[in-house]
């Protein structure tokens, strides 16, 4: 590769366009679900009354999970972008882990929410 600079605009050689958009919407999934995942949380605090602790960890797990996706969701569209541009291979992501074992750590705390209540 040569010492140009290449960011997710500029530099390398243009993506096809149909890649690009692919790009963008799964950026645009990873913050829908962080947002499914912030309203789940509001959801659980305010509409499971009993056990109040319990419930509020699943609520907070919701929000803290939502937020981890949030913030990683635009460095993953970049690095995704600036390797098209560059002729790369894709970079691999750990998102899709701590995505699977955030949504099995709130399916665990929701199964002990219902067997205590």
């Amino acid at each position: 590769m040569s010492d140009e600079k290449i960011g997710p605009h500029d530099g390398g050689s243009e993506p096809d366009y149909r890649f690009t958009l692919a790009n963008e919407r799964t950026f645009l999934a990873w913050l829908r679900t962080a947002l499914g995942l912030l309203a789940g949380g509001v959801a659980v605090h305010q509409l499971v009354p009993r056990p109040v602790a319990a419930s509020s960890v699943l609520a907070g797990l919701c929000v803290l999970l939502a937020a981890i996706l949030a913030a990683a969701a635009y460095p993953r569209w970049r690095r995704v972008q600036v390797a098209m541009r560059a002729g790369e291979p894709l970079p691999r992501s750990a998102m899709i882990v701590v995505l699977t074992g955030g949504v099995f750590g709130l399916m665990a705390a929701a199964v002990v929410l219902v067997v205590l209540s």
